[in-house]
């Protein structure tokens, strides 16, 4: 599970070019800009990520100017101060630093302890867009994992780990998440967090698989290869996160395809074999790379316009193994991301 809010070590303090009052904090793989003189390495701070959503709090309100986001009753989000990308003084910095003097008293302060709770942090999250709304089955179904990858600043002893390793590498499209499975005869849409009526023309993710007919095809492949499955697509389109891929209508980019009579991921050329056969797209597929990188490298690897649409930038890139593997240290299976730091600043509000 992702810690918005930890406990961490200064490995680094640099110096930013022309810059008098501020400086350059590294803190895992991120960097952080905070006043001159205000950490050294090897102290531990509180160290929160971009996407945290601070409470109102006395220690936080000299964010107010420009962190302030109002509550959403809808999403079940209060009223905070939004952590996000910036850029100062030509360095980009992405999260924020306190003294351990911010955690309530009797906090634990080991080195990668989780104080998001302590802290009240929760995680921040755009509003929701137009027709995402519409009837609700329930939950995410337990037998399907939720959509997310873990931010490779966060990862260093997994770089280490799998250096000289060949990954396959997709780009990582900005839309709205979307899973879609038949099991045991019984066909299924969600969005990221919840089970949809796939009935529904109030809801975009009912209309995107009725429309590309996901369910006959489900079916149909489900005949053929002997097994139910679900599969994982990100929705782009109008009205989807400003519709940077300049599209005339809704459609689903496949990124991940599940066997559920074993509840196991498709390895990637076996993927990309079932997502033809249902007749839909992969997310763009980058190739092959060889992991000898370090974070910022693979962050400026990140970098670029997307596949999709030249002139937008692209949000970021996606690691796995052509074979699917578990990472303890991912928590998962091993795949991770490098989001693009253009792309954040350029979009992200």
């Amino acid at each position: 599970m992702r810690k918005l809010a930890s406990i961490q070590t200064v490995n680094a303090v640099e110096p930013i070019p022309n810059a008098d009052a501020i400086e350059r904090v590294r803190v895992l793989g991120w960097w952080v800009v905070c006043k001159k003189g205000e950490h050294k390495p090897g102290d531990r701070i509180v160290y929160c990520e971009i996407d945290s959503l601070l409470p109102e709090r006395a220690e936080f309100e000299f964010l107010r100017a420009s962190s302030f986001k109002p509550a959403q009753p809808d999403a079940g989000l209060p009223a905070g101060f939004r952590i996000k990308t910036v850029r100062l003084r030509g360095q980009v910095s992405q999260g924020i630093c306190f003294p351990l003097s911010v955690l309530p008293p009797g906090t634990p302060t080991d080195d990668g302890t989780d104080v998001t709770t302590a802290l009240g942090v929760v995680k921040w999250e755009p509003p929701l867009p137009v027709g995402m709304g519409g009837r609700v089955k329930g939950g995410f179904p337990g037998f399907l994992p939720k959509t997310d990858e873990t931010r490779v600043q966060v990862l260093l002893a997994v770089l280490e780990r799998h250096r000289g390793r060949t990954f396959v590498v997709t780009e990582k499209l900005d839309g709205t998440s979307f899973t879609a499975f038949l099991r045991d005869g019984v066909f299924g849409v969600c969005s990221r967090n919840l089970w949809m009526d796939e009935t529904d023309d109030a809801n975009l993710h009912a209309r995107v698989a009725r429309r590309v007919q996901l369910e006959e095809k489900l079916r149909a492949v489900r005949d053929r290869r002997g097994f139910d499955l679900a599969v994982q697509a990100e929705v782009i389109g109008p009205s989807i996160q400003g519709n940077k891929y300049a599209l005339k209508e809704a459609t689903l980019r496949v990124f991940n395809v599940l066997n559920l009579a074993d509840g196991k991921l498709l390895d990637h050329a076996d993927q990309l074999a079932v997502i033809a056969d249902l007749g839909l797209e992969p997310v763009p597929q980058l190739g092959p790379l060889v992991l000898n990188h370090t974070v910022d490298e693979l962050v400026a690897y990140s970098e670029g316009t997307s596949v999709l649409n030249a002139k937008a930038q692209r949000e970021g890139v996606v690691l796995r193994p052509a074979a699917e593997e578990f990472d303890a240290d991912v928590g998962g299976r091993l795949s991770f991301k490098a989001i693009n730091p253009k792309f954040l600043l350029k979009y992200d509000e």
